[in-house]
């Protein structure tokens, strides 16, 4: 049994020891996990934090070290692999964890169907004992709670009382994402392992998991580009990086800080190291020839070899892009006039004025289905309105980041070919530096998109969109599957950028970094505030549209 049952401890990793080919991920590393904790764990891209879940799973085995679980602890692990799902209704996907209730409550939805089946009316006895025999077994397992339990998060999670009884396998991508975090959180484990959880949720529902993880009763390791979230949920903070684990006390600022801090002292103590040494070693040089100062100069080379050397301190490589001066537009960037727009019998728009004038960011708020993702596609022209008028101003130069953007790329060019077909006159040289600043660096550049992941694809469409100059920004969620280093970099870029913006994010980092303008679509009708995203939270009242009480 594990050694680790009784001494505090929930999760321990021990000296672990794991590479792959020549890749040295962990080389030593420790870290405790205690029940109840919340843990953030942090590190560059390719660290190595997936294999920290897979090695606590025990999908995968340490090279050397140990892996401690306390006895009788159930863990629950949500990752970025959905698997396959279809031919269930969507609550009884998210049931799934639960073992032997998921099972019968699969059967009961059978049942129901059955008797409800006049060509098997002549099993209806059969199936009336049957049904009764599983129900009772069901309620006393806590099915009909624990039912409870799954559409409470089902519909924290953005699900309507319809699509909980669709079949699941017509939901997109996105969406049964959303349903294997719900199996996770209404299994409720005693650890729960979350992989970047919110990558494929909105406002709202970021907010309610926020809420949950806060309230939650067992402990949490998780990853996550939403550095608000981490803020908001995590009171410890595991780092992997360098095969080394650092474990912080406090939320990701924190943290955050420390490192930076921790990497000035580094710095700071190898200087000083760095010139005495050169100091000593001047002494050394200048007198070895005397005879005189022989005993001088054999004590500090005596003293030199006795002295530990320190490393030079590693330097989390920082992403900076700097747009090129865009050229000046008109005041009026887009102006809709009258716009009308409906999709089947339901109206998105009606009779809907609006305008972007030079030097705004607006950012778009609404829930699902509002017409946040529509509007933007009309202004970007790649979607055109019913009837009125949507009229982009002199001299505007529009770039459109799309969430299809990225399924545009051709999957067999390498990274600088798309580069190079997308600006044939830039040099070489200019171009693989801007590829170093979206974080392809190195060999990088040479691997083809079909290798990318989400959030390389989308760091690579950005760096065409951005490289170009526009004068007017239409982005819909450009920071999903962005790291925390990548969105701060983009920040910094576009904080200093001059043109016009318009935008949709979840990303309340984002938001109220680079806002200055809120539009919030409501069944009511827009809204519309003067200031930024965190004017628009203490004007409203909200975080977002979906929150009011």
């Amino acid at each position: 049994m594990c050694p680790c049952y009784g001494c505090g401890a929930l999760i321990q990793l021990s000296s672990i020891r794991k590479q792959y080919g020549r890749q040295i991920l962990m080389m030593d590393a420790s870290a405790t996990i205690n029940r109840g904790e919340k843990v953030g764990l942090v590190g560059p891209n390719g660290a190595g934090k997936t294999t920290i879940f897979r090695l606590i799973t025990g999908e995968e085995e340490p090279d050397d070290g140990q892996v401690s679980i306390e006895r009788g602890v159930r863990v629950g692990y949500f990752s970025q692999d959905v698997g396959d799902m279809k031919g269930v209704p969507t609550l009884a996907a998210a049931l799934d964890g639960a073992g032997q209730v998921a099972e019968l409550a699969a059967e009961l939805k059978e049942l129901e169907h059955a008797l409800a089946d006049p060509e098997r009316a002549d099993e209806l006895d059969a199936l009336i004992e049957r049904f009764g025999d599983v129900q009772s077994h069901y309620d006393a397992l806590g099915g009909y709670a624990l039912e409870g339990r799954a559409k409470e998060v089902l519909a924290g999670l953005g699900f309507s009382d319809d699509m909980m009884e669709r079949d699941v396998g017509e939901l997109s991508g996105g969406w049964k994402m959303r349903v294997a975090l719900a199996r996770i959180l209404v299994m409720a484990p005693d650890a729960l392992l979350l992989d970047e959880p919110s990558n494929y949720l909105d406002i709202e529902s970021i907010i309610w998991l926020e809420q949950f993880i806060r309230r939650y009763e067992g402990a949490v390791l998780m990853t996550s580009h939403d550095r608000a979230l981490m803020n908001r949920v995590v009171g410890k903070i595991i780092e992997l990086d360098g095969g080394e684990l650092t474990s912080y006390s406090g939320d990701y600022d924190f943290y955050d800080a420390q490192r930076q801090l921790r990497e000035r002292q580094l710095e700071a103590q190898y200087e000083r190291q760095q010139a005495m040494l050169a100091k000593e070693q001047a002494f050394i040089e200048r007198f070895k020839a005397r005879a005189s100062h022989a005993a001088q100069v054999q004590s500090r080379v005596k003293k030199l070899d006795k002295i530990e050397k320190l490393e030079p301190p590693k330097r989390r490589k920082t992403l900076r892009f700097d747009f090129k001066p865009a050229p000046r537009s008109g005041e009026d960037v887009a102006v809709l006039k009258g716009v009308n727009k409906a999709f089947g019998a339901r109206p998105i728009y009606r009779d809907f004025d609006f305008m972007v004038r030079r030097r705004e960011r607006w950012c778009v708020m609404g829930e699902n289905g509002a017409g946040k993702s529509t509007l933007l596609k009309m202004v970007a022209d790649a979607v055109p309105p019913d009837s009125g008028t949507v009229t982009i101003g002199a001299s505007v130069k529009l770039g459109y980041f799309a969430q299809h953007s990225m399924d545009l790329l051709d999957p067999e060019r390498a990274v600088i070919e798309v580069l190079q077909d997308r600006f044939p006159l830039a040099g070489l040289g200019t171009l693989r530096t801007l590829a170093g600043c979206f974080g392809f660096s190195g060999d990088d550049v040479d691997k083809r998109c079909r290798f990318l992941s989400g959030g390389e694809k989308a760091r690579l469409v950005m760096a065409t969109l951005l490289f170009d100059a526009p004068n007017f920004l239409v982005l819909d969620e450009p920071t999903n599957h962005l790291d925390i280093a990548t969105k701060e970099m983009l920040v910094d870029a576009l904080s200093a950028y001059e043109g016009a913006m318009l935008f949709v994010s979840h990303d309340r980092s984002f938001l109220a970094a680079i806002s200055n303008r809120v539009l919030e679509l409501t069944p009511q009708g827009p809204l519309t505030y003067p200031g930024g995203y965190s004017e628009y939270v203490a004007a409203s009242g909200h975080e977002a549209p979906g929150l009011r009480s």
